[in-house]
């Protein structure tokens, strides 16, 4: 019996008429009933779940893979630090060292974050122009090494110490010295095919870019498809809308999420219910990634792998 027999025989008439017409109209299918086209799920529907390798920062990157993988993961998210002093200078030769030693261990890049922590002095929405240009050239560097390290490569462009509002500018003024950036950028973007996605600070006054309407507003501006939006827990925490709404309103926008605590602490700590938003991410058939980013370290980076990635899909099978 081949593959297709054996889902038949496991389905009802209706689910094996929607699997067989998704392989016509080119809808994403999923052994044995699961099928993502546009909106959606089904019982096939599987979270990809990756972890953030700043948990291992003093760990040889080929032991951080193999841990986060043993864990159970099939993504890493890289923060870019964690590489090199001047990450953007790295050779060619490294980063297909790098990429060679992803493969090996059976991860997928997923992409980068903390974009702009190394080198020290940049700052995208300062006053000061020089400042400014050689910063926004530094992320179109990036860019190409978000690419050369994987494809379909995602940039969370947080680093909130290296946008914030400052120099005596106003806020209008810090966010459209951001939008011009970012707009430069896009067309780079593209080209290397990566996503470079807003990512909001609720809790942080002095950022250009605080909630997820100020976001979407922003992406929507710039209209490229190499710019767009993602949900991060943590940062989200002084939404005033519940995270679930927010989620679905912006779900078309939002192409990477972040899960933690609501404090930063690794998944599994109330009071935080991880669910509602889980459950607007599987009925609208999401196909990014779950990327596990914690600032508690204190449990240690396997630990926190392993007992993040137990609770999560713990929480899932909850899922109604």
């Amino acid at each position: 019996m081949n593959a297709r027999d054996s889902c038949a025989t496991s389905m009802d008439r209706r689910s094996f008429l929607i699997r067989t017409a998704s392989m016509v109209t080119g809808a994403r299918a999923f052994p044995c009933g699961g099928m993502l086209g546009g909106k959606g799920w089904s019982a096939g529907y599987r979270f990809q779940h990756a972890m953030c390798n700043e948990a291992f920062e003093k760990w040889p990157f080929a032991e951080t893979c193999q841990a986060i993988r043993k864990a159970g993961y099939t993504g890493i998210e890289i923060a870019p630090f964690t590489l090199a002093e001047d990450p953007a200078g790295i050779s060619a030769g490294k980063r297909r060292e790098y990429s060679s030693i992803l493969r090996s261990e059976g991860l997928k890049f997923v992409g980068l974050h903390w974009l702009l922590l190394a080198p020290k002095g940049l700052h995208v929405t300062t006053p000061d122009k020089a400042v400014r240009g050689q910063s926004w050239q530094y992320v179109k560097r990036l860019i190409d090494l978000c690419a050369d390290l994987g494809p379909d490569g995602v940039m969370v462009f947080g680093s909130p110490q290296q946008r914030s509002i400052t120099g005596g500018l106003s806020r209008a003024e810090a966010l459209k010295n951001f939008v011009l950036g970012l707009t430069g950028i896009a067309p780079h973007a593209v080209e290397r095919g990566v996503k470079v996605l807003v990512e909001t600070f609720s809790t942080r006054p002095d950022d250009v870019v605080r909630t997820l309407d100020e976001a979407a507003a922003l992406v929507r501006q710039i209209g490229s498809p190499g710019i767009q939006t993602m949900f991060d827990t943590n940062n989200a925490a002084q939404e005033v809308e519940p995270h679930a709404t927010l989620v679905d309103r912006y779900f078309d926008l939002i192409r990477h999420v972040h899960v933690h605590e609501i404090d930063g602490r690794p998944p599994g700590t109330p009071p935080y219910d991880h669910k509602p938003v889980l459950r607007v991410l599987r009925r609208r058939g999401y196909t990014g990634w779950l990327s596990l980013e914690a600032f508690d370290f204190s449990a240690g980076p396997v630990k926190i792998a392993q007992d993040s990635l137990r609770y999560l899909k713990a929480e899932i099978a909850k899922l109604d």
